[in-house]
């Protein structure tokens, strides 16, 4: 167990993007409970709102508390994009973070070690 922890403990800083196109609570708490994870364990993260992500707002449930995990990625440090063209066409009004476009999606994307998708 000991050889396990030492190659874990030497694997370098990653940076990691997370493209959110979901609203099924139990989806995105994980999304986020893994983006915070990441974060304590000195990782960089950016998660990229797309499609039905940018309603991430108007998830509200009992048992996967998505608010709570958003505010803690926040409290960490983590970055979080929104697509404007995805935000408009539902013509919403937004406060989470900022309105973003494919370009900056596209950076984060070039920019990453590793993408996830959920």
């Amino acid at each position: 167990m000991q050889f396990i922890t030492e190659i874990y403990n030497n694997i370098p800083s990653m940076k990691i993007g997370i493209i959110l196109s979901n609203t099924d609570p139990e989806v995105v708490w994980n999304a986020l409970r893994f983006a915070n994870t990441a974060m304590l364990e000195e990782h960089e993260v950016k998660v990229f709102l797309l499609g039905q992500g940018v309603e991430i707002e108007r998830i509200k449930d009992e048992k996967f508390n998505v608010k709570e995990q958003l505010e803690k990625l926040n409290h960490l440090g983590g970055t979080m994009l929104a697509c404007g063209t995805c935000i408009k066409s539902r013509n919403m009004h937004f406060e989470v973070c900022p309105i973003s476009t494919m370009k900056d999606m596209l950076k984060m994307v070039i920019e990453s070690d590793r993408v996830l998708t959920f």
